[in-house]
């Protein structure tokens, strides 16, 4: 019975590095836990009408750190059932301590928070060899926690830069009165061609970065979900122009909008609409529901 708490453990553990590694490491960065937390976070501040900064922090604080301290309380909890069973035979305590007036189970929660936040205090110390390497390995666990949950934080700032520097091209072009007339026909396949190429970084951020997806871009002008249906009528404007290589540039740009709407659908907003469905239940969602246009 003691080897199969311990081992309980030892699995819930492992669906924590599991999750973190989906997370911070795979390619399509989407471990399964993580992204439930921050879905049902971000579905309770929409539904309850969350705006301003509340909006603003949901992406930060409730996603980000709920799915940090997420991570820690697993991580937690697992080594506190590999230590359990095993307290206080597998370990030595300091004097003054004494082992039988004390609870086996707060001890060994004890030592995995002792052990996770790298301290070692020393007052409680493994002596079971096994135990010996265990130890000093969720420690290990605990830095490497804490090395990736700031190198997440870091990342994900560059995506999000991109994504509302793409907001505000666009938001600019509707400002100026769209696309330039006829005589500008090479300047206009050169903007539809960096237009197509900022629209597929960002679907890439997205894929490999989902959690910016929960981050509020605030004003319509930085917003993305403001501006994606705006997007759509620019590529279909500059598909119906005279001039080819306009028209090869927004093919293009159509394209990666359709692949940008197929991620969103996917992923984020659970639907398989059009273009146009997608980009308005994306508005919505991120409170631009009477801005896109």
């Amino acid at each position: 019975m003691e080897w199969l708490i311990t081992a309980a453990g030892a699995v819930l553990v492992l669906v924590g590095l599991r999750d973190l590694f989906h997370t911070l490491w795979h390619p399509t960065g989407r471990g399964s836990l993580s992204t439930a937390v921050m879905t049902v976070l971000w579905r309770l501040t929409r539904r309850f009408g969350a705006r301003g900064t509340i909006a603003a922090l949901a992406g930060p604080l409730l996603s980000m750190i709920a799915v940090i301290l997420m991570w820690t309380l697993i991580i937690v909890a697992g080594w506190t059932l590999v230590y359990w069973p095993h307290v206080p035979d597998g370990f030595s305590y300091a004097p003054g301590l004494e082992p039988g007036r004390r609870a086996d189970i707060v001890d060994g929660l004890y030592l995995s928070l002792v052990m996770v936040g790298t301290l070692g205090l020393g007052d409680i110390a493994p002596t079971d060899a096994w135990l010996r390497i265990a130890a000093p390995l969720e420690a290990l666990i605990g830095f490497a926690l804490l090395t990736d949950a700031v190198s997440w934080i870091s990342q994900i700032y560059p995506a999000l830069t991109r994504r509302r520097l793409l907001a505000l091209r666009l938001a600019s072009l509707r400002a100026t009165g769209g696309l330039p007339p006829p005589p500008g026909a090479p300047a206009t396949a050169v903007l539809f061609q960096q237009l197509a190429e900022d629209v597929n970084h960002v679907r890439i951020d997205l894929t490999q970065h989902g959690e910016t997806y929960y981050f509020h871009d605030g004003e319509p002008d930085t917003s993305l979900a403001a501006m994606a249906d705006y997007a759509a009528d620019l590529a279909i404007q500059g598909q119906h122009s005279r001039d080819v290589s306009v028209r090869m540039s927004a093919a293009m740009a159509g394209r990666f909008l359709e692949r940008l709407a197929g991620t969103l659908g996917t992923h984020f907003l659970c639907t398989d609409g059009t273009l146009r469905q997608i980009f308005a239940a994306y508005a919505a969602d991120h409170g631009h529901a009477h801005n896109h246009v």
